[in-house]
């Protein structure tokens, strides 16, 4: 994939393609800037950073996950259902996506003091890593392959994304949820 366009940074620290990109290459570069966001909070563990930093990195990490878990099982899964093949790949991955929301909702309703912060975050980007390899090795190829708009599904996409986030900047003002 080329992302030779200027690229710009949110609030959350996420860098985001400006306009939408096909749907693949959205939930992609979805799918790096997560993997940052769990680098950049080793970091900040490695670095004895204060718990309400590393508290504040842990709610953006899961905002991003909810909004693109959200992304895919409203607009995206609901396309692939009828070009990916064997269709339970999309049941196994909305499965995943169960499990990754019961650690994002532990997460959020945890003080940022609990000492069990770090290890329920680094269990959550244990299994998003994995939840990614599967996606983009199984599902996103045979989606590729089919016919499916993925320009349009990925303007749907941008569009449904863009406002989970700001309702979830809305709902999270000030760190994690209590």
């Amino acid at each position: 994939m080329n992302f030779e366009s200027i690229t710009e940074e949110d609030d959350d620290g996420i860098v985001h393609e400006p306009g939408a990109g096909d749907a693949i290459e959205l939930l992609a570069m979805d799918h790096e800037d997560v993997k940052m966001l769990f680098a950049d909070y080793e970091e900040l563990v490695g670095d004895g950073a204060t718990a309400e930093e590393r508290a504040e990195l842990a709610r953006q990490i899961c905002n991003a996950l909810i909004a693109h878990t959200t992304v895919e099982e409203e607009i995206f899964y609901p396309a692939a259902r009828d070009v990916v093949d064997p269709p339970e790949l999309l049941d196994q991955a909305a499965a995943e996506h169960d499990s990754a929301k019961v650690l994002i909702a532990q997460i959020l309703r945890m003080d940022p003091a609990d000492a069990e912060l770090d290890r329920t975050v680094m269990q959550l980007q244990d299994a998003i890593d994995h939840h990614v390899y599967e996606e983009e090795n199984e599902v996103f190829p045979r989606v590729q392959e089919s016919d499916i708009d993925l320009q349009s599904l990925g303007e749907q996409i941008a569009q449904r994304k863009e406002e989970v986030l700001a309702e979830l900047d809305d709902a999270y003002q000030g760190g994690l949820a209590r």
